[in-house]
């Protein structure tokens, strides 16, 4: 496949990573406690939601990246030793390239659609498992 991540990319993974650990941590906390962390959790995919809306308007062209990192050089027409010495230390590719997975579906989509999924998820399941209602 050889998708190479920009700094969005990068960026966009730190969200998830912080939901793996309010996971666990969640898991193992009383209910009440439990029930904090899962509404940090849907925070954190509120964050990766937004992340992801930022980039497929990077990739898109709505806008300018606000990570400076983004903007890659364009080396074409130089001698390789003119390339060499413009090579960034950052991530090689721009953000304004979008990688496909499906044709005509940027990979910054499909991670929109998976991010708003999860988050959906959580919130009914903390609905389906919230205050006892009352019967009448």
């Amino acid at each position: 496949m050889n998708l190479i991540p920009c700094a969005l990319c990068l960026r966009e993974r730190w969200p998830y990573r912080i939901a793996i650990g309010l996971g666990l941590v969640g898991a193992v906390l009383p209910p009440r406690a439990g029930r904090v962390m899962c509404w940090l959790l849907v925070a954190s995919y509120v964050a990766a939601a937004g992340l992801a809306f930022v980039h497929v308007g990077v990739e898109q062209r709505w806008w300018k990246s606000p990570l400076p990192e983004c903007a890659a050089p364009d080396l074409r027409g130089l001698t390789p030793a003119e390339r060499f010495a413009r090579m960034p230390s950052t991530p090689s590719k721009a953000c304004e390239d979008p990688d496909y997975l499906i044709p005509g579906v940027p990979v910054s989509f499909v991670q929109m659609n998976f991010v708003y999924a999860v988050a959906m998820s959580a919130g009914l399941a903390m609905w389906m498992t919230g205050v006892p209602r009352r019967r009448r």
